[in-house]
């Protein structure tokens, strides 16, 4: 996750009306087949606590790394079939409990669109879900390849299948809650098949029990969300309607210069059509998007609606003229800095607690209280793989005031990345740029000399 509010969700009493999804739509004529999908055979998962995963599994290299633990390729040893394990820490009872939760409700959720949970092992301190091994990339990620062709009828396709899923998923009472790009892949390499993944903030509603949540990622949020108000199903809707306009337009609706201006734009739904990048867009495609981003979740599109909707209807939208990838390489490039923004502040924190007298951390206390969130820790964990490079050192260095004789040196960077607008010169580092993250860079480099 990039961003969190506040640590956990919290459930209200007020009493609020559970509206469930319509019935499902048949699926559409496709643009290519399914030949490239794994079948399974869909069963519920029991928790293992006989065997230990590596009994049944080989363990490979380490894929990555988040709040929750770790996540590794394995290979089956009976079949030689790769899957992924994602290893929960469950040293608490609080953190066995949430891992038992994410099992069961991955067992609600048998279906193409969604990742599946195969397998799950109890140890004495992790337990491990054995997940279906989605080798694909990220959809943003592969759209912007040379080879891939990018255009409006392939996007309906891209977001037929994330409809697909969402419906399912909301018919049996669950909701999402973080869905973004990165959490939409592709089946395997040259694949058009999608899964949504990433389940770990989902939640299973009840008529007589709504939920408030503070979490998610700012760009996606919906006005509920940063509202503080119950979500539904079409709190997920909002996060379709954002992911559709960045697929068309390589740009984010609601994209501020800080975090806290974004949440703002998107308090009060201010957004529009940039004439732009929406110029060669059909006027089907703007009204589909228009009744996603709806203030009111009352008057968003439900799944099943947005599934009967003209645009995702027509068997051969008009334009197939190619869409901007440079747009959406500009947005990833964002999104990834963004990221490495994160990681530098983690570890600037992290770094000035270390050095507090005051701090104290016991064996018993581990890594729980350094006094970070658990996304401050993922990002500083990350930051070896995520860090920009430097053409030379940075260090501390002393200038001379503005007007004496001396000529100001600089401190290079070689950063290659997005280009925002914004220029910065500092009187300790001063450095030609357009990014506003130098300035950060330079800041954690000092604090952690």
């Amino acid at each position: 996750m990039d961003f969190v509010l506040s640590v956990g969700a919290a459930v209200v009493t007020a009493t609020r009306l559970l509206v469930l999804p319509e019935p499902q739509v048949a699926c559409e004529t496709r643009l290519w087949t399914a030949g490239d999908e794994e079948t399974f055979e869909y069963c519920d998962v029991v928790i293992n606590s006989q065997e230990k995963v590596l009994d049944v599994y080989m363990q490979l290299e380490k894929l990555g790394e988040g709040k929750f633990g770790t996540v590794y390729r394995l290979q089956e040893k009976a079949t030689g079939k790769i899957r992924a394990g994602k290893y929960f820490r469950t040293r608490t009872a609080k953190e066995k409990q949430a891992a038992q939760a994410e099992v069961e409700l991955m067992n609600l959720l048998h279906h193409p669109r969604l990742v599946q949970c195969l397998a799950a092992f109890q140890g004495p301190t992790e337990l491990v879900m054995v997940m279906e091994y989605v080798a694909g990339g990220e959809l943003f990620e592969r759209i912007v390849d040379d080879d891939f062709e990018h255009t409006e009828p392939s996007s309906t396709q891209y977001l037929r299948q994330i409809l697909e899923g969402l419906q399912f998923m909301h018919g049996q009472a669950v909701v999402h809650l973080d869905l973004k790009p990165e959490n939409i892949v592709c089946v395997s390499p040259g694949s058009h098949w999608l899964k949504i993944i990433d389940f770990g903030l989902a939640r299973k509603l009840a008529p007589d029990t709504p939920v408030k949540v503070l979490h998610g990622t700012p760009e996606f949020m919906a006005p509920e969300v940063v509202a503080f108000e119950p979500v539904d199903f079409f709190t997920d809707m909002w996060s379709v309607g954002v992911i559709c306009y960045i697929l068309l337009s390589g740009e984010s609706p609601f994209q501020g210069d800080n975090d806290m201006e974004t949440l703002n734009n998107i308090t009060a739904a201010r957004w529009d059509f940039e004439e732009e990048t929406f110029s060669e867009i059909s006027q089907q495609a703007k009204e589909f998007i228009s009744q996603l981003l709806q203030k009111d979740p009352r008057r968003r599109l439900s799944s099943a609606g947005a599934l009967l909707h003209p645009w995702l209807q027509q068997p051969q939208p008009s334009s197939t003229k190619p869409l901007s990838k440079e747009r959406i390489k500009q947005f990833l490039t964002r999104r990834k800095w963004q990221k490495t923004g994160k990681a530098l502040l983690a570890l600037n924190r992290l770094t000035l607690l270390s050095q507090s007298p005051e701090r104290k951390v016991s064996e018993a206390q581990g890594e729980e209280d350094l006094g970070c969130s658990p996304e401050e820790d993922q990002a500083s964990r990350s930051l070896p793989q995520q860090g920009p490079s430097f053409s030379e050192l940075l260090m501390d260095r002393e200038e001379e005031e503005a007007g004496s004789e001396q000529p100001p040196r600089n401190v290079n960077c070689q950063i290659k990345a997005f280009t925002y607008r914004k220029s910065t010169t500092r009187k300790v580092v001063k450095a030609e740029k357009t990014r506003e993250y130098t300035d950060l860079v330079a800041t954690d480099a000092k604090a952690v000399k």
